[in-house]
């Protein structure tokens, strides 16, 4: 369904995205360990608000609604009541309509829909945001906390980490039944990790990845599954990261890029959008992500474009198959032809179409809830050439995101257009 009112983003900023492998995250071998701690959510949350109005120029009196994109708030910090979060972190936002939205992984894509709908219905400027903080517990603790993402009481028996397995098997059904190789999974890899290497707000921004060390398990990139049938068909290359951090970004309407004094010249357009949830007690076909079809398809109708008029992409790459079927979910390969095109080089850096200019989830790193808000938000920086040394040599003019939230369940696709 096309938007009602022409919406824009004109702004935003992400925090650093750290975890572990960061080299300013703290933990037990870091020299400031005992001198000082990671940052909190409301750190995070603050910092990223306050860096998005200095970087949109928005004056916060101005803003209308305010959303957020969090999954597990409750879990890992204890925290609820995430719209009076963001209300909190801006003294003019006091007494502003502010809710959370949670979709797994796609809280923040939900977050910035929320946005739309509330210009669509008369608000000229809104704050978008997402943030999450993960890395307050172990592993393990942590992986089970993550499975409420699946269907709990069905599938977090699979594994102690239960998102690692449910893609496994996704790796094993491709490798099993599709031209897919390891080969293939460990391209997408390393153009994350050498991306993320560019980039000085990834979580991964000092780590490598050699291709000799991801295409194979080995001490340096072991299999860690706890389940003996999927155990071989996942290493630690495959995932993404366990990240704290958050992104803020600022949508107006055309009165509201009036009021700031803005031509559309100054933003990026939101031209299109879909948005499709499957049932979370079915599981589908393994080597197709049908959600995430249904969504870029909804997506390109409604921005009447098709995948040949995408510059650049934003894609969820929670596990390395995971991009390679979202480049079949939005028609840039026909169905078991993904890995290919990864190998290609057709979607690196220099590529034909660059995806997931940054690092991606694998390289730039996974708070949850601000994945969605960070992918449209890295499409704007790459159309106003605002992305350093992983900028692209042509500013892009079409861009797309794919988010997604759990096995497939929820996805929300985003298409923007550069102004003109």
């Amino acid at each position: 369904m096309s938007l009602a009112r022409r919406v824009f983003i004109v702004g935003g900023a992400h925090t650093p995205f750290i975890g572990k492998h960061h080299p300013d995250f703290i933990w037990k071998r870091h020299p400031d360990f005992g001198a000082r701690e990671n940052p909190t959510y409301e750190e995070h949350l603050k910092s990223a608000v306050t860096d998005a109005i200095a970087d949109s120029g928005v004056d916060p009196e101005r803003v209308d609604r305010l959303y957020i994109g969090n999954f597990t708030g409750e879990l890992f910090i204890n925290q609820g009541h995430m719209g009076a979060a963001l209300a909190g972190s801006h003294p003019a936002f006091a007494y502003k309509p502010a809710a959370r939205l949670e979709g797994a992984c796609a809280s923040g894509g939900l977050a910035v829909l929320a946005g739309l709908d509330a210009i669509a219905a008369g608000a000229d400027t809104v704050l978008c945001a997402g943030v999450e903080v993960q890395t307050t517990v172990n592993a393990r603790v942590g992986a089970d906390y993550l499975a409420r993402a699946s269907h709990y009481s069905r599938q977090r028996s699979i594994d102690d980490f239960t998102f690692p397995a449910l893609f496994a098997r996704r790796n094993k059904a491709c490798l099993e039944g599709t031209a897919l190789t390891e080969a293939d999974l460990a391209h997408v890899s390393v153009k994350a990790y050498a991306n993320a290497n560019r980039n000085p707000l990834a979580h991964m921004r000092t780590r490598k990845m050699a291709f000799e060390t991801a295409a194979t398990a080995n001490d340096r990139n072991p299999c860690f599954l706890g389940n003996e049938e999927l155990n071989p068909f996942l290493k630690l290359s495959d995932c993404s990261q366990v990240s704290d951090g958050a992104s803020a970004m600022f949508l107006v309407s055309e009165a509201g890029l009036a009021a700031m004094g803005l031509t559309e010249a100054d933003a990026v357009e939101i031209i299109g959008r879909g948005h499709s949830v499957d049932s979370l007690y079915v599981d589908r076909d393994p080597t197709e992500l049908a959600t995430a079809t249904h969504a870029a398809r909804q997506a390109f109708t409604d921005a009447s474009i098709s995948i040949s008029d995408v510059d650049v992409a934003e894609v969820h790459d929670c596990f390395t198959v995971t991009e390679i079927l979202m480049y079949e979910a939005m028609g840039m390969a026909a169905k078991g032809q993904g890995g290919a095109l990864a190998r290609s080089g057709h979607t690196a850096i220099d590529g034909a179409l660059p995806v997931n200019t940054g690092g991606g989830l694998i390289g730039f790193g996974h708070p949850v809830g601000a994945t969605g808000v960070k992918q449209p938000l890295e499409i704007y920086r790459q159309m106003k050439g605002r992305c350093g040394d992983y900028q692209l040599s042509t500013l892009p003019t079409i861009g797309m995101t794919m988010n997604m939230g759990g096995d497939d369940k929820t996805v929300v696709s985003l298409i923007m257009r550069a102004g003109s």
